[in-house]
């Protein structure tokens, strides 16, 4: 399969982190507007030099350095919106966790409104994508920090009718006991919103099935799952069981070495067992990398057929956290429409023909 081909493959992100997606370019113009910050960012910023966990952690320091005012924080949503627009993704859930800086004044109501705004102002564009967003619980904050960010949630969920919709809870997996959240989260649902939980980023059975219990609507990474790797076939049991998706980003894990190699990432483990599986980017910025990249790195580590991708892609749309409606309308489209395509002289063109796809994202309506 070509790289047209994939670029060309009609695509779903549901695992982006806005400030970890943020491509050179925009760094290189943000970090132009900073004088205290680091000119030599471009090294930290390359493929490989993020290379272990503590690594990225670092690597959003530097990040959050530059996106401390409302301005940035539009910017970098807006950019990020129309990078991934470029790669034809045609939906896309971001995460982000609302942040004040006090050094600016941006409150956390005044990020999460800017980050809106980018939104809402790229959807009255012409550009072919659904936006919607997660708030992030950074799990090395309190208690307290969490359920603020899930007020902040509910309550623009009721303002936006529906753009943000769900809460994510990620940060560093060594600190703190995720299971110390789940009145959080069980608020959360309370309110309507759903569960993308990062988890068995790091091996940690016990915490895992605690929050295995909730059960989350998406797990992120679950890397440590398996007992080979430090989970436990109790936890592997439950998550078949309950057919949790698993959100899977291969370069993430491979350059923040908590996978040793892509022959040996999980995918595969979960994939064969015909598991829900979705491809994602994780920080396109940070590690390089694009979803069309993430798709051609599976397909050729695992030796995907095409038509093997172009159902991956299509079976994300099950596991996306917007309202019925706008899933009713995508699986109603696919029954009845086949996928067009735009140049009929290219290789990726021939190649995307030979499999049924729906243009089933046409509207940015839902």
């Amino acid at each position: 399969m070509s790289e047209k081909f994939f670029k060309k493959l009609p695509k779903v992100e549901l695992h982006a982190h806005i400030n970890g997606s943020i491509s050179e370019d925009t760094m290189a113009t943000l970090v132009a507007r900073k004088q205290a910050v680091d000119q030599d960012w471009r090294l930290m910023y390359r493929k490989g030099e993020s290379d272990t966990l503590e690594g990225v952690f670092k690597m959003f320091k530097l990040i959050h350095q530059i996106t401390d005012n409302t301005d940035a924080v539009y910017k970098v949503t807006y950019d990020v919106i129309h990078e991934f627009a470029a790669d034809n993704v045609k939906y896309l859930e971001l995460r982000t966790t609302p942040r004040a800086e006090p050094g600016t004044g941006m409150t956390k109501t005044a990020y999460v409104e800017a980050v809106i705004q980018a939104i809402q102002d790229c959807a009255l564009e012409d550009i072919d994508i659904i936006v919607r967003l997660i708030l992030a619980i950074d799990r090395r904050h309190s208690v307290s920090v969490a359920m603020e960010t899930v007020n902040l949630a509910a309550e623009y969920r009721k303002k936006t009718e529906g753009l943000v919709v769900g809460v994510d809870f990620s940060g560093d997996p060594s600190v703190g006991d995720g299971s110390d959240f789940i009145p959080v989260f069980e608020e959360a649902r309370r309110h309507g919103l759903k569960l993308a939980l990062h988890l068995a980023e790091v091996p940690a059975p016990d915490e895992t099935w605690k929050l295995l219990q909730l059960p989350p609507d998406r797990i992120g990474h679950g890397t440590c799952l398996q007992p080979e790797v430090g989970g436990t076939q109790q936890l592997v049991d439950f998550v078949t069981a309950k057919r949790i998706p698993l959100e899977l980003c291969l370069t993430s894990n491979i350059v923040g070495r908590t996978v040793p190699d892509y022959d040996n990432h999980h995918f595969l483990f979960w994939y064969d067992r015909r598991h829900p599986c979705i491809v994602c980017t994780d920080d396109k910025g940070v590690f390089s990398t694009t979803l069309s990249n993430e798709y051609s790195v599976a397909a050729d580590t695992f030796n995907l057929s095409r038509d093997q991708v172009w159902q991956l892609s299509l079976d994300s749309i099950d596991h996306l956290f917007s309202d019925d409606e706008v899933k009713r309308k995508l699986r109603h489209k696919e029954r009845k429409l086949t996928r067009s395509t735009g140049n009929p002289d290219s290789r990726a063109d021939s190649e995307v023909r030979s499999v049924r796809w729906p243009h089933i994202f046409a509207e940015n309506g839902s």
